[in-house]
Order: structure tokens, then C-alpha cells, then sequence
């Protein structure tokens, strides 16, 4: 009895367990890793994805890639995590988060190969990534509000985007419109809208100080261009409104019709009187405007637009200093806000209201154009990036250099802090430091340089104290990064070691793996 096997899981159930279970999470995570690594820095190169519906996506952006993949496998999606949260903490930096997460997993199966236990592993990385925050800490420089500063943090990060040829003109208009929606030191990247339009080229892209709405004016006769706008924001239509039960009005002659109409008519009228009385000559509704309504706004000189979105309706009031209006019974000129145009202007055969000049905006607009769709896409992930970067820039205050001159700075620090351990947690803490070198490597590989004869360089500069010694991708030499302008906030660095570090630690951890998923290719249970 005792060779008998013991089922306590359903058929339809698989387990993987032990080394086994080890080894193909850390193969998963490598393979994602794999996936996004050439297309890391200046040299990196795109990728096509065709999803199910025939839509096309080119870009290198490591969060976009992992997201359209469609990852379905467990692990991988751990791995796509990283990704998001550096999106969202940063809005760059994706890639370098992934690739390090997968070369601390391939260092780690290494160490477990020499039959080193994974806790003592998951120690040691964790030992290492809590020194790196210092060392990171340690050699970051001050940004102090520098303009120039801020705009080479953008530069950085537009650079092998396909907006090299434009990156000087984007790179001024990302920092303009961060310091633009600046508060005590914050900045909402919300409060930055992004658009994008096809027809022109990219040095077209502009910085609109309000808001662009997708959307026409409501009625032709309408003026298209309004000066010194005053701006009415409304929550509420311009409609008759409907009982909020269902009820029926019985008419039993044509002048009870035509009374009931009239009233109807009056009701509207009411309506566009208090606008006009408060003086507004822009009207942004988010809901609906009846065809009287616009009639008697268009008699009235009044740009009237409708069916505005929620967060449109949330930015303007930003931009333009309005109230957001839910009733105009007690409609004030107070409510108004202010603009020095609003017009209606035709971009690539499509009307699109644009209300700019604000004169202290909250919130603020990038027209993103581009040749073709997939241009524009690709520059709009780049402006969002950049966004996100300065804005780290500016709250943190701390910037590092980039071109891998940090990452091999971080690495000869964690060797010298892992002679100071005993155990065998060193050599986890060697690992980890030994993986901090994949990301000058990876750049020297994705430009055609050999990456041993490079790195051979770099170590011997920072062995005689150029911390800020990286790889120049374009002439194949090293570089003083700081002095080349390749400037790139801490925090990007800073996130991306803390969050490959855990995910890799969380990873390793896993020894037994029970999937629950019933088969696609099982057949159906019989009918009773």
C-alpha cells in the first residue's frame, strides 16, 4: 500500500516542483528579458507587433512591447509587472528594469548550480540592492531647478526614439510644460495631455499653454475663432430634461401642443439667456446642447462645444482657471475662465478646437505630429517618457549620468562591499554586482562594439575614479557621460534595481508550481 500513489489535486491540475519548478521560472524570465534587450539605448533596435485585429505597433519602448505580447505564462507576467511599475513611478526606464531582472535570474541559477540555497541567495540580493540605494544615493549630483539640466534629462530620453533629428526643439517643449504644471516642488504628469495628429513632420510638434479637444464647434454659423475668450464649463445639458420616472402628458388638442413646445422653447431660451448674461462667449458642455440651444448661442456669437470628456472638462478648468458649472441658476462671471484665443483649426482633414494662451495654466497640451500614424505613436511614447523623467528630475532633485557609467560604478562598489561578508551570501552580492554590468553591455552590443574590449576600458577608468565614464554607442570609445550631456534621473535608476531585485528574489523563491487551469484541448464533461 505504502508504493501506491496519493492523488489530492484534480486531474485537469499540473505541478511542477523543485529545481525543475526553479529552473523554468528563471528560463521564463530570461526569455522576456531577452525579448526587450536590443532594444536598450541609442543603437536599440524596434519591434513589429501585429496583434489579433491586424493593428500595427513599431516601437522600441520596453513597456509597450510586453504589454501588446499578450504574456500569458505566470512567471512572464511577473516579469511584465516590473515593466508597468517603472512606467508608472518613472515613465522610463523599462527596459533597463527587465534586462536587469533577468540577468540577476541567469546569475542566479549560476549560484544554485554550485548547490547554493535559493534563501541564501534571496539574502544576498537583498543585501545588495539595499547597498546600491546607498551607493546610488551617494554619487547622484543636484539638479537645483537647472534648466539646461532638465532639458538634457529629456534629451536623454527621446534619444534613439526616432526623434534624434527634433530631440533639441521636443526636449525644450517637455521641460517648458513640466515647469509649466509645477506645484511646491510636484508635478501631476497627468495634468500634461498628449495628442497626436498625422500629415507634418515631427519638428511640427508644438506646445499648446491650454487644451486641444478633439471635437467642432456645435453649430455652423458659429464664430470659428474667439479672442480674450471668456469660458463656461458645464457638467449639465443644455436640454429639456427628462422626468426622472416614466410619465405620460395627454394632449387633446393642437394648441395644448403647441403650448407644450412653446414651453419647451422657453425653458431653453431661459437657459441660453443666463450664458449670455454672464458674459461667456465659449460654451464646453460636457453632455449634450439642444438644436434651439444652439441656435440661440450661435445668434448670440458664442462657440459652443458638446459631448466633452470628463478629464477634458477636469483640464480645462485647469488651463483656463474655470469652475465647473452643474446649474445655471446661479450662473456668476466669477465661474468664467479665461483665454486669449479659442479657435476651430482643421489638422489632417479633421476640425479640432484649440484653446491656448491661458495666462497662468494648470494643465497644458503637446500637439505630437508625425509623417505617418505609427510615427506619431512612436514620438508620442517618447514625449511621454520624457515627461515622466523630468518630472522625476524636478521633484527628486537628485540626477545621475547615464551611457552604463552608473550601473559599472554600482558594480565596482557591491565587489568591494562583498569582501567585507562572510558566508555565502557573498557570493550572491558578487552575482548581483556582476549583473549591473549587463547594461553597459547590452549598449555596446546593440551599436556593433565588442562588448569585452569596452568593458575593459570602462572598469580600468573607474578603477582610477571617472565615475561618470561610460559608452559613447557612436564612436565605440568611452566617454565622460556627464560632460556628454547623457544625464538621466536617480529614481530611474533607483527603481529598476529595487524592482528587479525583489521580482528576482520572488522568483527564486518559488519551489512548487500548481497550475489549476483546466486544458483547452479537455474534453467536455458527459451530461447526467
Amino acid at each position: 500500500m505504502s508504493d501506491q500513489p496519493i492523488v489530492i489535486l484534480p486531474n485537469e491540475t499540473s505541478r511542477t516542483t523543485g529545481r525543475e519548478a526553479q529552473r523554468a521560472n528563471i528560463q521564463v524570465g530570461r526569455l522576456v528579458a531577452e525579448t526587450v534587450r536590443t532594444t536598450l539605448g541609442p543603437k536599440g533596435m524596434d519591434k513589429m507587433i501585429v496583434d489579433s485585429a491586424g493593428d500595427v505597433t513599431v516601437t522600441n519602448d520596453g513597456v509597450t512591447i510586453l504589454e501588446e505580447m499578450n504574456i500569458e505564462h505566470p512567471t512572464g507576467k511577473m516579469i511584465v509587472e516590473i515593466a508597468k511599475t517603472q512606467e508608472h513611478e518613472v515613465g522610463d526606464g523599462t527596459t533597463t528594469a527587465v534586462v536587469l531582472a533577468g540577468e540577476l535570474l541567469k546569475r542566479a541559477e549560476g549560484l544554485l548550480d554550485q548547490e547554493i540555497h535559493p534563501t541564501l541567495i534571496a539574502r544576498g540580493y537583498h543585501l545588495a540592492a539595499e547597498k546600491a540605494q546607498e551607493l546610488l544615493a551617494a554619487m547622484a549630483e543636484d539638479v537645483k531647478g537647472d534648466q539646461e539640466v532638465l532639458k538634457r534629462v529629456a534629451m536623454t530620453a527621446t534619444t534613439g526614439k526616432g526623434t534624434e533629428a527634433a530631440k533639441d526643439h521636443l526636449a525644450a517643449i517637455v521641460v517648458e510644460a513640466v515647469k509649466a504644471v509645477e506645484s511646491d516642488g510636484r508635478v501631476r504628469r497627468g495634468d500634461i495631455k498628449i495628442v497626436q495628429k498625422t500629415g507634418t513632420s515631427v519638428d511640427e510638434t508644438v506646445l499648446i499653454t491650454g487644451l486641444v479637444l478633439d471635437k467642432e464647434r456645435v453649430h455652423p454659423t458659429m464664430p470659428e475663432r474667439v479672442e480674450n475668450a471668456k469660458i463656461l464649463l458645464l457638467d449639465t445639458a443644455l436640454e429639456v430634461r427628462q422626468t426622472e420616472t416614466d410619465a405620460k402628458i395627454s394632449i387633446t388638442n393642437p394648441e395644448q401642443l403647441q403650448g407644450f413646445l412653446d414651453m419647451e422653447e422657453r425653458m431653453l431660451t431661459a437657459m441660453t439667456d443666463a450664458i449670455v448674461a454672464s458674459g461667456a462667449n465659449v460654451v464646453v458642455c460636457q453632455k449634450g446642447i439642444d438644436d434651439v440651444a444652439q441656435h440661440s448661442l450661435a445668434k448670440a456669437g458664442i462657440l459652443a462645444v458638446r459631448r466633452a470628456t470628463k478629464s477634458d472638462i477636469e483640464h480645462l478648468a485647469k488651463a483656463t482657471g474655470a469652475a465647473i458649472v452643474s446649474s445655471l441658476d446661479d450662473l456668476t462671471k466669477e465661474q468664467l475662465g479665461a483665454a486669449g484665443v479659442v479657435e476651430q483649426v482643421t489638422i489632417a482633414d479633421q476640425p479640432m478646437i484649440f484653446i491656448r494662451d491661458c495666462k497662468h495654466p494648470r494643465a497644458v497640451t503637446i500637439l505630437v505630429r508625425g509623417g505617418t500614424e505609427h510615427v506619431a505613436a512612436e514620438v508620442a511614447r517618447a514625449m511621454e517618457d520624457a515627461v515622466g523623467v523630468v518630472a522625476a528630475a524636478l521633484e527628486s532633485g537628485k540626477v545621475v549620468a547615464g551611457a552604463g557609467a552608473p550601473e559599472l560604478e554600482l558594480s565596482r562598489g557591491l565587489h568591494a562591499y562583498a569582501a567585507t561578508l562572510t558566508g555565502r551570501e557573498q557570493l550572491a552580492v558578487q552575482a548581483f554586482a556582476d549583473a549591473m554590468e549587463v547594461i553597459p553591455r547590452t549598449l555596446a552590443e546593440n551599436a556593433g562594439i565588442d562588448p569585452i574590449d569596452a568593458l575593459t576600458e570602462l572598469k580600468a577608468a573607474h578603477e582610477k575614479g571617472e565615475r561618470w565614464a561610460g559608452i559613447d554607442v557612436f564612436s565605440g570609445k568611452k566617454l565622460d557621460a556627464w560632460r556628454a550631456g547623457i544625464i538621466e534621473p536617480l529614481k530611474i535608476k533607483t527603481q529598476a534595481v529595487s524592482s528587479a531585485s525583489e521580482v528576482a528574489t520572488m522568483i527564486l523563491r518559488i519551489d512548487d508550481v500548481i497550475n489549476g487551469e483546466k486544458r483547452r484541448d479537455a474534453s467536455p464533461a458527459p451530461e447526467l
